[in-house]
């Protein structure tokens, strides 16, 4: 079978580039994608090689409507994988001063950057025979408190997003029924506490991170989406967190 080609979105993060460096030994052709031209370049290179910049604002769907028309110039005839690392982090101290900025923030992060690049490229997942979409949540999803309320609420619909187009990757491979095929494509949730790197690490040498993962663990559970079998995965919340 021929190697994924794979976008990770967010990947100006230390989470992006864990999982593009992850991706890229991995044998796929790894398009990493940020809004920042500077920022996604020192990613790509930290990242290694077979990973490719491209800047892209994934809060407008025009954006990346364009960013699809630049890899299809680029001679991606099918994108296989997206690994969606955009989100966000926004607390206060109780319900009634979740401030308008913050929920603005968060649903442009977590739940439009998602809606926009599932959008313009489910048709291509969907038609891939190891289509993958893959979004991070958190376990306070399932557990809120009312000083992450704007936090968990995005996130949280992010989820119900993701678990639809799961649906709609279900319906289309289940249609045919004089010709059924196997289900190839999978949209699936990683649910962590929080993610640390090793500069995080660095920096507070004195905490021990409880519960968190770690993203060469988050970038492992990205390669191992596409060795299983797609409906085994469909549809999953994969907790990561320990």
């Amino acid at each position: 079978m021929t190697m994924p080609t794979t976008l990770v979105t967010g990947g100006s993060s230390a989470s992006g580039i864990a999982v593009a460096r992850a991706l890229a030994a991995a044998g796929h052709a790894v398009y990493t994608v940020g809004s920042d031209d500077v920022r996604i370049k020192a990613a790509a290179l930290e990242a290694g090689g077979g990973v490719t910049p491209l800047v892209c604002d994934l809060a407008s769907l025009d954006s990346v409507r364009e960013l699809a028309d630049t890899l299809r110039d680029l001679g991606v005839a099918q994108v296989d994988g997206v690994i969606h690392l955009v989100g966000g982090w926004r607390s206060a101290q109780g319900v009634e001063d979740q401030s308008d900025e913050d929920w603005d923030s968060l649903e442009e992060g977590a739940i439009t950057t998602l809606r926009n690049v599932s959008r313009v490229f489910y048709g291509q997942l969907e038609a891939s025979p190891q289509g993958r979409l893959a979004m991070v949540s958190s376990t306070s999803v399932t557990s809120p408190t009312a000083g992450i309320a704007s936090y968990v609420a995005a996130k949280a619909a992010a989820e119900a997003w993701t678990l639809a187009v799961a649906d709609g990757f279900r319906n289309a491979q289940s249609a045919n029924t004089e010709n059924p095929v196997e289900q190839h494509s999978a949209a699936v949730i990683f649910v962590v506490k929080s993610l640390v790197d090793e500069t995080l690490r660095r920096e507070h040498p004195e905490r021990r991170f409880p519960g968190y993962t770690d993203v060469e663990e988050l970038a492992a559970a990205a390669v191992g989406l596409f060795e299983e079998p797609a409906a085994n995965l469909n549809g999953q919340r994969l907790l990561l967190a320990k």
